[in-house]
């Protein structure tokens, strides 16, 4: 806090002085204090979430209305694109396996490639898309009609009540939807494998579950909550330092996407290194 006050002084005062040869009044440079005081900015907003998330009053309701708007909203959009993954996937696959008459190995392949990576990161990008861009957009038309201003002033603390209960919401929520999707891009699967090799259900699940462990399901699921934190705490982020009006609600909206997409590759790549590290080989 002291070292960004420390850099907003020196920016005002380079403001005010309205030289442009002067960019001895910055820290660094103008762009690079900029970049560094958003940092901080985002470093203090994601601290003050771990603060406010253990301490009372818990906004129950408010949480559990996140729930059904993050969860049960999305499930409609979760399984047309989880069963057209299924189904893509498996047609896609099998003429590589058939070069080697191994189409056999079809339905082990499928759930290998849908645990390990294609649903938790499916989920997270129709998420974000979905949930990031809604969240972002709610809370700028907020900020910018400042109504986050008026829960301070009746004694409401804005930053439990809408923003720990969405990054709550999609913290808990996004594992839970990858599950699912990995159910429904499954039975996708199935479905193709079965039309296509007259594979019945049993055998067909029997190889799914032979082919996938312990490690591939953790590691889904931890990915997935990361992935969940990551969409909440952008959009709220985004939402919450809206300017600028209306079009600030549309930047804040659309930067929310951009930002939580570009950091969950991020973490999927970063992810897959470590699982990578610890699966034995």
């Amino acid at each position: 806090m002291k070292m960004n006050n420390f850099i907003r002084s020196y920016m005002s005062s380079n403001d005010k002085n309205n030289n442009p040869s002067g960019s001895d009044k910055y820290v660094i440079s103008p762009k690079l204090d900029r970049m560094f005081m958003d940092l901080n900015s985002v470093y203090q907003f994601v601290v003050q979430f771990f603060k406010e998330v253990f301490l009372p009053p818990y906004e129950w309701k408010e949480i559990i209305k996140q729930f059904y708007e993050i969860g049960v909203r999305s499930l409609p959009l979760i399984s047309l694109t989880g069963f057209i993954t299924g189904i893509v996937f498996t047609n896609q696959s099998r003429p590589s396996l058939q070069e080697f008459g191994a189409t056999s190995w079809l339905p082990a392949l499928i759930s290998v490639a849908i645990v390990r990576a294609m649903a938790p990161l499916v989920t997270a990008l129709i998420a974000a898309g979905r949930v990031g861009s809604s969240i972002g957009a709610e809370l700028g038309s907020m900020k910018v009609t400042e109504q986050i201003d008026a829960m301070e002033v009746s004694a409401i603390n804005p930053y439990k009540f809408l923003v720990v209960s969405r990054v709550l919401a999609t913290t808990l929520m996004i594992p839970t939807l990858t599950m699912y999707t990995m159910l429904v891009a499954l039975l996708g699967g199935f479905i193709n494998v079965h039309q296509n090799e007259l594979t019945s259900f049993t055998t067909y699940f029997d190889q799914v579950f032979g082919a996938i462990t312990f490690l591939d399901i953790f590691s889904a699921l931890i990915k997935s909550t990361v992935f969940g934190f990551t969409i909440g705490i952008v959009g709220c982020y985004k939402g919450y330092h809206s300017s600028k009006g209306t079009e600030g609600v549309g930047k804040a909206a659309n930067s929310a996407v951009v930002t939580a997409m570009f950091l969950i590759f991020i973490e999927e790549l970063m992810s897959l290194q470590i699982i990578n590290a610890l699966r034995p080989g």
